[in-house]
């Protein structure tokens, strides 16, 4: 990527709450056109770093530059810049899904009227019902037209999937995916960890407040570990000679977490009888929990 292509840049971010941490010197910068998946267990710093990006709170310490510029809570051109999608909506229960939007696009100049007509369409909401009488999904449904409706340069997703079903999530991921072509920076915090595979570029994982690993997906999957199954009848001198972690054992097979090179691997083994031999790529999940452990 190009270096000039930065549109939001967080340097050493601190939040806390009197005593108690929040974030803890998070640093990130992203592009336009990338997809950055934020993740991390509950608790762990997400919503809080979301939060103070989107100024919902203010923050202890550090900058927040968008779009060049450092973020300031009275600047409504960098407002217009965002769509925020939060984890939980909390809307206007006595209007209809039509008032509701009708208010959201009165605080926009331009003409949003085609683009929250494609939205409405695709996502297949009832603009005559309460608000209040929305289930979760089409509460999210309306969140996520919110956020798009005015077409913004920067997208931040918090848990954006909860309470879709599947056939809806791929309609999602698929819309996130057009934006993505369009130049719109996305970001994806979840602890949904199968959903960063299918759109993000790079992740971000976070722990305590600190983010700890930060690279590409595919950088993230095809360097780490691998599952490593073994049929023998020498099991365990091998397990004693490579000295892996156990994720499964019964009688004489046996399944690690393996960290060694092909050429490792081969060479403390050869010496063994081996019935059968599987590697296998670790799932996005597991690699999440070495992190954890």
């Amino acid at each position: 990527m190009k270096k000039d292509d930065t549109i939001l840049e967080i340097i050493n971010l601190k939040k806390y709450y009197g005593k108690i941490r929040g974030v803890e010197d998070v640093s990130l910068k992203l592009h336009s056109g990338e997809v950055y998946g934020f993740i991390g267990p509950n608790g762990a710093g997400k919503s809080t770093t979301i939060r103070t990006l989107m100024n919902l709170i203010n923050k202890t310490s550090g900058k927040i530059i968008i779009n060049g510029k450092e973020s300031n809570k009275n600047d409504l051109e960098l407002k217009e810049l965002i769509g925020y999608l939060p984890s939980e909506i909390y809307l206007y229960d006595d209007l209809t899904v039509k008032e509701m939007l009708d208010f959201h696009q009165s605080f926009y100049k331009r003409n949003l009227k085609n683009r929250r007509n494609e939205l409405v369409k695709l996502l297949k909401l009832d603009e005559s019902k309460k608000v209040e009488d929305l289930s979760l999904g089409n509460s999210k449904k309306l969140g996520i037209i919110l956020a798009l409706m005015h077409e913004p340069k920067i997208l931040i997703l918090d848990e954006p999937t909860s309470g879709l079903d599947p056939i809806m999530q791929n309609i999602f991921y698929n819309l996130l995916l057009e934006e993505k072509k369009k130049g719109t920076t996305i970001i994806y915090s979840t602890h949904i960890l199968s959903e960063v595979s299918k759109i993000c570029d790079r992740i971000g994982i976070i722990k305590d407040g600190k983010i700890i690993k930060e690279d590409t997906v595919e950088n993230i999957t095809k360097n780490s570990v691998t599952y490593l199954t073994i049929d023998s009848d020498e099991i365990n001198k091998i397990k004693n000679e490579i000295d892996l972690k156990i994720i499964y054992e019964q009688n004489n097979i046996i399944k690690f977490m393996n960290n060694l090179s092909p050429n490792e691997l081969m060479e403390k083994i050869s010496k063994y009888k081996i019935n059968k031999l599987l590697i296998e790529e670790v799932s996005i999940e597991d690699l999440f929990m070495e992190y954890y452990e």
